[in-house]
């Protein structure tokens, strides 16, 4: 016989989006919630993400509003040398673990599901018992939408020999021996990823294939730092970006102008990236990248032998001991958009560009104070997920717009300036009075903004028109 339960939010996942959300509607209302999700612990993709991976942010703007992730100190070591620390996803799934034993639980007002699947309806069943629960709620929150792909749960889209050495990047640290070389599948952050820790680990750069179907834009780390020492880069590169906008006359003359300014990067100076998925690299990174001459561009996979690779628009030669490794699971799966608050159902998605946690917690903080939907979905703008080299174009207008209405709405900007998670409003809301320098720049993004926003609608007709 099915349990019942009631409550104000049932949040179906305990993601990095849920915890997140959750967190900040404990802050700023007396909601009773239930968390309901798949895995044993809190984290979501945390839970099987590969060992040696880390954020690509900066630690202090990750994580839940309520509690510091970043340990606040510059790394001394390494390719991030110089910046802001970046947890490692042990120190991620840890965090979130923490948080949900001694700030939700405690609270008496989160009670906790894991290991169990939603169903519908507001039903869900227990993976360990077939138990089925139903819940009364006044609104659901999907936390899952977003739906995070990693190399360990990953189907791969093409075909692979049962006998080809094929496995995921997790599997890379279990090696104990010498393969006759290394192939990458994909050139996303994963694959990014992989090639580095190989490259960290001693393997000759020429014993590593990179198979790029699409190079990638990438950002600079440096102008993503959260420190004030940081500001002429992190505030500085928002207002080279405005200028570059509207100063272009094209929208591949936009690309030029950023790539210029050192807002945007790329591995290969030529070879036009088509990709942008607002990955950060640090010019550290970048070098080492560079080291790898064997980059494929011959499209996607399709069939992975022992002695062939057929891709879309080739063959590549293989042995049965190269180790082939899957990074080609796309970190979000799901690109389509759709209104942040309907009826009782609240679908959490970006509305910050790459901040998906700031963004859940700006939307509960929404949910928690306005009473319309309208209100909500006003300044809830979806700002799209990247995929394309030209949907920076696309992401940029509705970022730009909610910045815009958050600046002029007196309850949210204090709130943004004491968000841990948005950090850049701090940084502009402690210049002093005296420091011209830090005004300077931060006249020039104020000066350049509308003309950015102008330009950015010409180009955005001008891709509408064309697709």
């Amino acid at each position: 016989m099915a349990q019942h339960l009631k409550t104000d939010y049932l949040v179906v996942g305990s993601g990095a989006v849920g915890m997140a959300f959750v967190d900040t509607l404990l802050s700023d209302s007396d909601a009773d919630i239930i968390v309901v999700d798949r895995f044993a612990k809190p984290g979501g993709h945390w839970n099987v993400a590969y060992p040696f991976v880390t954020l690509h942010q900066p630690s202090a703007f990750y994580g839940v509003a309520s509690r510091e992730l970043s340990n606040g100190k510059l790394d001394q070591v390494g390719l991030n040398e110089g910046l802001a620390s970046l947890a490692s996803g042990a120190e991620v799934s840890a965090y979130f673990d923490a948080v949900m034993q001694e700030r939700f639980l405690p609270s008496g007002r989160v009670r906790y599901f894991p290991m169990s699947e939603y169903l519908e309806d507001g039903k869900f069943k227990s993976l360990l018992t077939d138990e089925v629960t139903e819940v009364s709620f006044k609104r659901r929150v999907d936390a899952t939408y977003l739906n995070t792909s990693v190399p360990s749960t990953h189907t791969p889209a093409f075909a692979i020999d049962s006998d080809a050495r094929f496995m995921p990047l997790n599997d890379l640290p279990n090696l104990q021996d010498k393969p006759d070389g290394f192939v990458i599948v994909g050139g996303g952050k994963t694959g990014l990823d992989a090639a580095l820790w190989l490259l960290g680990n001693g393997v000759d750069p020429d014993d590593i294939k990179l198979i790029m179907p699409r190079d990638a834009w990438l950002i600079d780390r440096k102008n993503t730092q959260p420190d004030a020492s940081f500001f002429a880069d992190t505030i500085g590169s928002q207002a080279l970006q405005f200028e570059a906008i509207a100063a272009a006359g094209s929208i591949e003359d936009l690309f030029d102008r950023l790539e210029a300014s050192g807002v945007l990067l790329r591995i290969d100076p030529d070879v036009r990236p088509k990709m942008f998925h607002g990955a950060t690299v640090s010019q550290a990174e970048l070098a080492e990248l560079r080291r790898i001459k064997n980059v494929i561009r011959m499209g996607r996979v399709t069939h992975i032998g022992t002695d062939q690779i057929i891709l879309e628009e080739g063959t590549l030669p293989t042995t049965p001991n190269t180790v082939h490794v899957d990074c080609s699971a796309s970190a979000i799966s799901n690109l389509e958009t759709k209104p942040i608050f309907q009826g009782d159902l609240i679908t959490p998605q970006t509305v910050r560009s790459y901040q998906p946690v700031f963004s859940a917690s700006l939307i509960a903080h929404v949910e928690a104070t306005r009473e319309t939907e309208a209100e909500k979905n006003q300044l809830c703008g979806v700002v799209p997920l990247p995929n394309h080299d030209t949907d920076w174009v696309r992401m940029m207008i509705p970022f730009m717009m909610n910045q815009y209405q958050w600046s002029r709405d007196p309850d949210l900007r204090p709130w943004l300036e004491n968000n841990r998670l948005d950090g850049f409003t701090g940084l502009v809301r402690d210049i002093a009075e005296d420091d011209t320098e830090k005004l300077a720049i931060l006249k020039r993004l104020k000066d350049a903004s509308m003309p950015a926003m102008a330009k950015l609608q010409t180009f955005m007709a001008e891709l509408e028109k064309a697709s």
